[in-house]
């Protein structure tokens, strides 16, 4: 009897009844943070949608105030619209999702977060989520008014109706839930703003609590490029998950498992490893006892394959990252906007990542704060835990003092005008929590941070050691083109005598081509003059490229030809720039390095370089 007691204790738990009271795992944990993170799963289901179709996205948030602690948060998106018989599952069950068992990089991948806000606003107010939707070959539009079956992990659809909607294709989520609306560094404002820097493909519109309207310009008409879904690399396998592939392939013989359920395993490779093992090519690979799956997995270990292919990656990429940082902080007014960086992809656990880093420097950015640092994870602003995450880490290992900026004993946090982005992406990073919030400080990706931040920083060592060099260059060409004609002529006057032709004096003091800018703010942009001014006894035939604002797709030849002693060539552009131009770039080529002042020689990689902007372009 005591036994049947006992059993009649004991009860299966459904997923969502777990999470219903393990909210605070998927980052549900206070009223605040709870309403961001509705606001942020919506938001990133709908860019994600929108990329997998090539859409331009044009998604409005909107937050409204149902009373002191309740809300609305409702996401809208011209997305690609969802089959109406798949509404159910893909917003009403927890782990549905197209990406959990899918190698590649995207910003969702375990088919949660939806479903958990939607979860969450029925435990908070008991009130069930609005979804709207249309595919474009549909007639119609379709609204579902749902809940989550905690009971039995499934939708509990309370109606669902047919309607007219004034738009193509799309979706539309409402939920209410009970939160806390908050402005700040961990706010959904500025949360949107950082995916704004990092989307400049998209236009975003949000609507705060008080009607007041924000948008976020797109500014480049073209989608980002997608990555690719991928077979498993051997290497990040583990034994129970050899064990669950085994028994579940479809592959007849244990060769043509290894060979066609695995990338970079071809069939002579495959043989290898089954022969190392002590097993043969025909047996049945569900067939294999544990001892044997250990075997061929040691086996794996040893064999030298080709390491993951990088085409489950997914890059911002420079010109967006480029083009991002200059619409969104151009207020600011920086004075300079390094190239940004992109490291090779490195391998962990058997996958590829890689770590992209952009940088805006000076302007009206304090120089007396902490440098800002926006981390991103596939394309996801990271908001929270910063102390936990490896980029953080990453910032505070390194010593800044070197690039010009201020850091106490040359580590932790350092201070001065600058913000700077780092994104961490691959298809399986390793995160401290399932809430995604910061990624865990493994040492190779550590490393490849500091190593993408460094290269980034020397752009700006580069830029201050310029800038000082331009200065100088400068304030020898004010002295020569209008302090020395200045003093011949008084001299004249006080000794009463003609003014000398003083050219040959000045070209035997400087003997170099002078090369002096000035930028004159027009209404939106520069105009910029471009002064060439020849302070040597020889003509000279050269060609001067200008890099306007550093920026190398936004870049003109001048063609210099006989450019005899004492002339000056003036050449006049004009620049679109947001904010504080920087200044702009010379190179040369044609003429000597010791002939020339206010230019550096042309790059031996310039083609490489420029070939990489048009690609992006």
């Amino acid at each position: 009897m005591a036994k049947a007691k006992e059993q009649t204790q004991y009860r299966e738990v459904s997923l969502s009844e777990f999470f219903e009271k393990n909210r605070h795992i998927l980052g549900f944990d206070s009223p605040q943070k709870s309403l961001f993170m509705i606001v942020k799963e919506a938001f990133d289901n709908s860019l994600d949608a929108c990329d997998e179709y090539a859409i331009l996205p044009e998604i409005v948030v909107s937050i409204s105030r149902v009373s002191d602690d309740i809300f609305n948060v409702t996401v809208s998106d011209n997305g690609p619209g969802i089959e109406r018989t798949q509404v159910p599952r893909v917003f009403g069950q927890l782990l549905y999702g197209s990406r959990f068992h899918v190698i590649r990089q995207s910003r969702g991948q375990q088919g949660l977060g939806i479903t958990a806000a939607i979860l969450y606003g029925q435990l908070t107010t008991g009130e069930k989520a609005r979804v709207e939707t249309k595919r474009d070959q549909d007639d119609v539009a379709f609204r579902f008014i749902l809940g989550i079956n905690v009971k039995e992990n499934k939708a509990d659809i309370k109606t669902q109706e047919p309607f007219i909607w004034d738009r193509p294709h799309g979706t539309s989520v409402s939920i209410t839930a009970k939160g806390r609306y908050v402005t700040g560094r961990q706010s959904t404002i500025e949360y949107l703003k950082e995916s704004a820097v990092v989307n400049p493909h998209a236009s975003i519109t949000f609507v705060d609590p008080d009607g007041n309207r924000i948008h976020f310009n797109r500014n480049i008409e073209k989608a980002p490029y997608i990555s690719k879904a991928v077979k498993p690399h051997p290497y990040g396998i583990e034994i129970g998950e050899l064990i669950t592939m085994a028994k579940s392939t479809s592959a007849k013989t244990l060769l043509r498992f290894l060979a066609d359920d695995f990338s970079r395993v071809s069939d002579n490779t495959a043989s290898e490893i089954i022969n190392a093992a002590g097993l043969k090519a025909e047996v049945l690979p569900s067939s294999l006892n544990n001892k044997e799956i250990s075997s061929l997995r040691e086996s794996i270990q040893k064999a030298k394959l080709m390491p993951p292919s990088q085409e489950s990656l997914s890059p911002i990429g420079e010109e967006f990252i480029r083009r991002g940082m200059m619409s969104i902080y151009g207020e600011e007014r920086p004075e300079f906007y390094g190239r940004p960086v992109t490291r090779k992809a490195s391998v962990y656990n058997g996958n590829p990542f890689s770590v992209e880093v952009g940088m805006v420097y000076g302007g009206y950015l304090p120089g007396d704060q902490p440098v800002r640092i926006i981390r991103f994870a596939n394309k996801v602003p990271l908001l929270y835990q910063p102390g936990s995450c490896a980029i953080t880490q990453s910032v505070f290992d390194l010593d800044w003092r070197t690039y010009g900026l201020e850091q106490k004993q040359g580590k932790g946090q350092p201070y001065g005008p600058a913000i700077i982005l780092v994104h961490v992406y691959g298809p399986r990073l390793p995160y401290t929590s399932e809430s995604k919030e910061a990624i865990s400080s493994v040492e190779i990706i550590t490393d490849e941070i500091k190593a993408a931040i460094k290269q980034e920083m020397r752009m700006l060592k580069t830029f201050g050691n310029r800038k000082d060099k331009m200065k100088k260059v400068a304030e020898k060409f004010n002295l020569f083109r209008r302090l020395i004609p200045e003093i011949a002529s008084k001299c004249s006057l006080i000794l009463g005598k003609d003014v000398p032709d003083i050219n040959p004096v000045v070209s035997k003091i400087a003997n170099v081509v002078f090369i002096h800018e000035e930028a004159i703010q027009a209404d939106s942009g520069y105009n910029i003059r471009t002064e060439i001014f020849n302070f040597t006894r020889s003509t000279h035939k050269f060609t001067l490229k200008a890099v306007f604002g550093g920026m190398e797709d936004r870049s003109t030849d001048l063609e210099i030809s006989d450019l005899k002693p004492a002339e000056e060539r003036v050449f006049q552009n004009f620049v679109q720039w947001p904010g504080q131009y920087p200044g702009t770039d010379y190179y040369f080529t044609g003429i000597d390095v010791s002939k020339i002042q206010g230019a550096e020689p042309l790059p031996g990689d310039w083609d490489l370089r420029n070939s990489e902007v048009e690609q992006d372009g």
